[in-house]
Parts: C-alpha cells; sequence; structure tokens
C-alpha cells in the first residue's frame, strides 16, 4: 500500500470512528428512559428478523461474547421487552422474540432518534448521503468478510 492510500485509510476510519462516537452518544441522550443504546440495537433487530433468535445468534450478529449478549438480554427480560423461552427442539438452547411493550419502547425509541438524524441528514445534505450509503454498506460487507 502507497503512503498515500496508508493516509486515506487512516483518515477514513479516523472520521468513521470520530462519527460512531458522535452519533452514539447524539442518540443515546434521546432514547426513552432506562433504554441504553445496546438494548434499542436488539430491539430493533428483533423486530426487523420478525422471528425468535437463539442467544448465540444475537452474540454473532453484534460481534459480542454469548455472556455480553446474556447479560443485555437479562436487562431486556426485566424491562418486559424481550421473551425468552426454551427452545423445545434442544432444552440447552433459549429463544428470544421482542415482547408487544418491546415493540412500543422500540417505536418511542425510534421517535425520539428519529428527529436527530434527520437534522443531521438534513444540514449534510440528502444527495450526500445518498453517496455516502452504498459505500459505507460495501465497507461493512468487506469488514465483515475479515471474521
Amino acid at each position: 500500500m502507497s503512503e498515500t492510500s496508508s493516509n486515506l485509510a487512516v483518515s477514513l476510519f479516523s472520521e468513521i470512528l470520530a462519527v460512531d462516537q458522535l452519533a452514539r452518544a447524539s442518540v443515546a441522550r434521546v432514547l426513552p428512559k432506562g433504554m441504553e443504546l445496546s438494548h434499542f440495537s436488539v430491539l430493533n433487530h428483533l423486530a426487523h428478523a420478525g422471528a425468535e433468535r437463539s442467544p448465540a445468534q444475537l452474540a454473532k450478529t453484534f460481534h459480542l461474547t454469548r455472556g455480553a449478549m446474556t447479560n443485555t438480554l437479562h436487562k431486556l427480560e426485566w424491562a418486559g421487552w424481550v421473551h425468552i423461552r426454551p427452545d423445545w427442539d434442544d432444552a440447552r438452547r433459549k429463544m428470544v422474540a421482542i415482547s408487544p411493550s418491546g415493540q412500543a419502547a422500540r417505536e418511542a425509541a425510534l421517535a425520539a432518534i428519529a428527529p436527530v438524524i434527520a437534522e443531521v441528514v438534513g444540514k449534510v445534505g440528502e444527495d450526500k448521503v445518498r453517496i455516502a450509503l452504498p459505500v459505507l454498506r460495501e465497507m461493512r460487507l468487506k469488514l465483515s468478510q475479515i471474521e
């Protein structure tokens, strides 16, 4: 890799990491009371999946250890936002589904997050965001293949 390419890569990843940190902080500030960003992420994934997932599947999806995911799932279950049941086919496993109150909590979080994201998109410009999205998606896919 040439020095120019290396500098470009470092600059790109520095910007991505800074945007990630600022975006997380902005979103975390407006989440409903008691909800953490990790909670919203799991609820949003389960809502989009439309099906139950095992804790191991969720841990893999979020690139977390099973222990970290189990901790998050216990908090979500305690809040009443997910249902955790035994896997009827394999008693060693459990299955997780979003509950109706979890769906409502996700909707409330989306309602709080949407204006924050829309404001940033408006300031940057929709055309620029449309141009950036395919590049960011491709980078995400390439990075997911590294593991």
